[in-house]
């Protein structure tokens, strides 16, 4: 009231916009990482999840990466994912990440710290023998990487899952009942 008074115009912020986030598997013969990276003030970690396209665990990964960068952080996890597969010879490899600036990397490698750049060319070398998609997710669709990745901070070590870790049960049965998540977007 006192700004009508005053004739100045309100301009009230547009509702936000709901978005369904759902994690899809992927398809027949092909394998899907999903990677997150985590940070604090002490150090920073990654993780990692491969599922079929049954959704099945095929396996997990969490690292102490010790650097100070959630971004350097995220690429670790990526580039730990293509390592793996390619040990594992998984030539059909969807990789999905929730920082858009990895997904940016593999078409721009100037995005990549010069610590890691050599890394990250060895693993881009690895997936061009590989039918290889990389793809960005929100959040809340990547809540079994998230999960690992914050596992990771308390890690000393590499450690690789070859049974469902009990921390991630709950999001993964819900990933694979393909339980949506929602996510506000303020446009």
């Amino acid at each position: 009231m006192i700004l009508k008074r005053l004739n100045i115009s309100i301009h009230p912020p547009l509702p936000p916009v709901i978005k369904e986030v759902i994690w899809h598997p992927p398809l027949e013969n092909w394998v899907k990482c999903n990677t997150d990276g985590a940070a604090n003030n002490l150090t920073s970690s990654c993780g990692g999840i491969f599922r079929n396209h049954n959704a099945d665990f095929l396996c997990g990964f969490a690292e102490n990466t010790g650097l100070k960068s959630a971004f350097m952080a995220e690429l670790c996890g990526a580039m730990r994912a293509i390592e793996l597969a390619h040990n594992r010879n998984w030539t059909n490899l969807w990789l999905e990440s929730d920082s858009s600036l990895v997904v940016q990397a593999f078409s721009a490698a100037s995005l990549v710290p010069w610590e890691l750049s050599n890394k990250w060319l060895n693993c881009t070398r690895m997936t061009r023998n590989m039918n290889f998609v990389v793809s960005h997710v929100y959040r809340e669709g990547n809540q079994c990487a998230d999960k690992l990745a914050n596992i990771g901070l308390g890690l000393d070590s590499f450690t690789f899952w070859t049974e469902l870790p009990p921390q991630i049960s709950s999001s993964f049965v819900d990933n694979r009942l393909g339980k949506p998540s929602f996510r506000f977007v303020y446009m």
